[in-house]
């Protein structure tokens, strides 16, 4: 296997956010020990720590930094001392205008439960059985970014207005995304909407119909976001990949953790159509969960969603997929032999999952693929 260099821009950000970045930095340096490869990783600000740095969400230091690098890897942004609903600068600004500036329109979030983990979720163990699911999200467009987005007087009430609009290529390029995940998995996209209510709903399942007939060998369903949260809970196992517009997929995914035990296990990759030196995607990368200021200094949050991360970057974005094999195995079994953190039950820190996870790295060829 060929050595690769890369640059990787890190982002810890704000609340756990440093220390889950801190431990996926210390597997990418371990990994890059062992398998012969050199990864440059600087840090810069965003979020909270950047508005109290700079003045602005996303310096643009940080900004030039990701759109060199190959890949960024975040650790989370916000927190109660920037949680002013008048702000006119807030932290998850700067995670939004990142992703606009990388123009990563997918949101892969795989969810996948590990068998030692059905106890910590509290859907019924029967439930739980065969849950494997991969939730692609619109990442760009929907309420986050539509306009007009403004408050105003009328009638001397105060009205906030949020625009949800979608164009036909916005849902078509991640419908295509979406079809060629499944055909490497069980063949069936769920694609999630409103359409009995929502114009942009009614647009977005005719694209994803229209986008359907391109992969004959593809089953599709359309699933109305509620009955979609419902499934969820009641036959997770029933879906394969759920294709769901940016609000949605939002919520969906936070409600579809606990199967998982802990919204602290799962990773996400953002990916687009821009690439970066080595020619893969130039992707943003960073756990599912927030800053988590409640238990921010005190050692004890869960890494695991983003050493997972971290090897979903290893994947996309340097073309390594010996080395993302390596780091997913690892997890599995440091969690199959009892590793948990208090998240998960266990009583374990953060530093102590870290290196309960480097002790189990395979060498190179020590590695079951796909496994």
């Amino acid at each position: 296997m060929a050595a690769i260099q890369a640059r990787i821009a890190l982002l810890p950000g704000d609340g756990i956010g440093p220390e889950v970045s801190g431990a996926a930095r210390f597997l990418l340096e371990a990994i890059a020990e062992r398998f012969g490869h050199t990864f440059r990783m600087e840090e810069y600000p965003i979020g909270g720590i950047a508005i109290d740095l700079s003045g602005t969400a996303l310096p643009q230091p940080t900004l030039a930094a990701c759109q060199s690098a190959d890949a960024v890897l975040l650790g989370a942004v916000g927190g109660p001392k920037w949680d002013d609903p008048t702000a006119k600068v807030r932290p998850e600004q700067g995670l939004l205008g990142l992703r606009k500036a990388l123009g990563v329109f997918a949101n892969l979030r795989p969810v996948q439960l590990h068998p030692a983990l059905i106890g910590a979720s509290p859907v019924r163990p029967e439930r739980l059985k065969g849950v494997d699911l991969l939730v692609i999200r619109e990442l760009t467009g929907d309420v986050y970014f539509g306009e007009p987005r403004l408050r105003r007087v009328v009638n001397g009430e105060t009205q906030a207005i949020d625009t949800m609009s979608y164009t036909e290529g916005e849902i078509r390029r991640v419908a295509h995304i979406a079809f060629r995940m499944a055909r490497g998995r069980r063949k069936k996209v769920s694609s999630v909407d409103k359409a009995n209510v929502l114009e942009s709903s009614r647009l977005w399942r005719q694209v994803v119909s229209e986008v359907s007939r391109d992969y004959p060998d593809i089953t599709l369903e359309n699933v109305l976001v509620d009955a979609a949260a419902m499934f969820l809970i009641s036959k997770p196992a029933s879906f394969d990949v759920m294709l769901t517009a940016n609000l949605f997929g939002d919520i969906l995914t936070d409600e579809a953790s606990v199967l998982s035990g802990s919204m602290g296990n799962l990773p996400s990759a953002s990916l687009g159509d821009l690439p970066n030196r080595l020619g893969c995607p130039r992707g943003l990368y960073e756990p599912i969960h927030g800053s988590a200021p409640d238990i921010a200094g005190k050692g004890i949050a869960n890494p695991i969603g983003t050493i997972l991360s971290a090897a979903m970057l290893l994947r996309h974005s340097l073309d390594l997929e010996l080395e993302a094999q390596a780091v997913e195995q690892a997890v599995y079994q440091a969690i199959q032999d009892g590793c948990r953190t208090v998240d998960l039950g266990g009583q374990m820190k953060t530093a102590q999952m870290l290196a309960a996870i480097l002790e189990r790295l395979p060498q190179p060829q020590g590695i079951v693929e796909g496994a």
